[in-house]
């Protein structure tokens, strides 16, 4: 963060000082809300959640260096008190952020943030100082956290950012206002509380609607691809630039194929230009990843030969998704277990079966390993039914499906589309899944392992891992206390 006195936090968060003997003091470290990442200069943000209260760790991090406490009450120790602690974050990073130069990219979407949140900063960062959220801190503690690692050398900040309702995403531009603005899709993530796509339609579109007009340098870069976002363009003031593989879309993929290996390659087309990539990651949903990507790249100068380089160097920078490890005796294990929506699902059981196609000819299998795709609401039963259904269409040779009533349904939905017996199979939890997995893969197999994050199905991927170590001993619980 930029260098501030704690009199100036203050008077931006409209807090009061308390146990401060020189408010002249200034924080020149990073604002955190883990007292284990303090260091010298920091300031520590006490929340009060569900099962910690960040107030009980004030001392301790006061001792590790932190100048002061942004709290909702006194400690006994520096702080400055503020009502909301939430809207105080906010309100500082929407000062700092206000003082600096850079050039803030927003991004939202149902399915495919995060890594094309990743894909952007690396491309990014090649040409100037680049901040960008660690994982999916997307909401409004994660936004203004990550906004304040920015300081006076930062060119490039990006940020992702999620919604559960109408209104969360006017909220986090309003904090951060971006001059770019990305949209990658509208699909069926968190339909059950939203109440329907058009709803996250609505949701998804204050983005475009917070972005500054074009003659301003405002952006908005739209799936072509994806109805729902196209239509967003009359909601902007901002220019637009599509990107898909839609003929009128600007940055545009062409040639679209998959590795052996299930990793995407195509050609990229840009107004300055056409290269060629061939990506590190797998999956073909990640084409429409990296144009978003692209179009981001090429509105902020990079040529199109730069860009298809980058894309094609870019690798995975968060974790639990789509990372691909092979253990020593051939058994490739997927873990993709960070979280799951239908399209997500659906996207990684296609680059599942095309990383396995090469292995089918030597008996080699592809397993599907995949649990409840929560929030769903009405939308459940035929969601996860119908993931059932695209395993069998797949040809994908084994469904192991772990859980209560959702993964039911995906293997009742598999076995009514193809009578496939014993190669679908509804085991109650991890363990059991563990169990079945051991027992019967054998080199060659590629393994998916995918489902909301609440079902905790690394620790299945992370025992199937261990296994593969030499030496292990294979104890699921170990495994789970990474």
């Amino acid at each position: 963060m930029i260098s501030l006195s704690l009199a100036e936090i203050a008077s931006i968060v409209g807090g009061q000082q308390h146990d401060i003997p020189d408010d002249g003091r200034r924080v020149t470290g990073p604002v955190v809300a883990d007292s284990r990442a303090v260091g010298p200069g920091a300031l520590f943000v006490a929340f009060a959640g569900d099962r910690v209260d960040g107030h009980d760790f004030a001392k301790g991090a006061v001792e590790a260096g932190a100048v002061a406490v942004l709290a909702a009450r006194p400690l006994g120790v520096p702080a400055i008190v503020v009502d909301d602690v939430v809207a105080a974050l906010g309100a500082l990073a929407r000062a700092v952020v206000a003082r600096l130069g850079t050039t803030v990219v927003g991004l939202t979407g149902s399915a495919g943030k995060t890594s094309t949140k990743d894909l952007i900063a690396q491309l990014l960062q090649r040409h100037g100082p680049t901040v960008w959220p660690e994982g999916n801190l997307n909401n409004e503690i994660g936004l203004p956290l990550t906004a304040l690692r920015a300081d006076e050398t930062t060119r490039h900040l990006v940020l992702e950012m999620g919604a559960r309702g109408v209104g969360h995403i006017r909220y986090l531009a309003g904090l951060t206002p971006p001059r770019i603005g990305v949209v990658l899709n509208v699909g069926s993530a968190h339909i059950g509380e939203f109440g329907g796509r058009e709803q996250i339609a609505l949701a998804k579109g204050e983005l475009v609607e917070a972005l500054p007009p074009a003659e301003d340098g405002g952006i908005a870069v739209l799936n072509a691809d994806d109805p729902y976002v196209r239509s967003m363009v009359p909601r902007t003031r901002a220019r637009t630039i599509l990107f898909g593989e839609a003929e009128e879309a600007a940055v545009r993929a062409e040639n679209v194929r998959l590795t052996d290996l299930g990793q995407p390659a195509f050609t990229l087309r840009t107004p300055s230009g056409c290269s060629d990539v061939t990506m590190r990651l797998y999956g073909e949903h990640h084409v429409s990843n990296a144009l978003a990507a692209a179009a981001v790249a090429h509105e902020l100068g990079m040529p199109a030969d730069e860009i298809a380089t980058a894309l094609s160097e870019a690798g995975t920078l968060s974790r639990w998704r789509m990372e691909v490890t092979e253990r020593a005796d051939g058994v490739r294990i997927v873990n993709d277990a960070y979280n799951a929506n239908p399209e997500s699902m659906r996207a990684a059981l296609r680059a599942l079966v095309a990383m396995g196609a090469a292995g089918k000819a030597t008996g080699a299998r592809t397993w599907a390993v995949l649990g409840e795709m929560a929030e769903l609401g009405e939308e459940s039963l035929a969601e996860h039914d119908a993931v059932g259904r695209l395993a069998v269409r797949l040809n994908v040779s084994k469904l192991v499906a772990v859980g209560g009533r959702e993964a039911a349904w995906l293997d009742m939905g598999a076995k009514n589309e193809g009578s496939w017996g014993e190669e679908s199979v509804h085991v109650s939890d991890t363990r059991a899944a563990v169990d079945l997995l051991r027992s019967e893969l054998r080199p060659g197999d590629v393994v998916l392992v995918k489902a909301s994050r609440s079902v905790g199905l690394e620790r299945v991927a992370a025992a199937l891992l261990d296994d593969g170590m030499p030496g292990a001993a294979g104890a699921e619980g170990g495994a789970a206390s990474r």
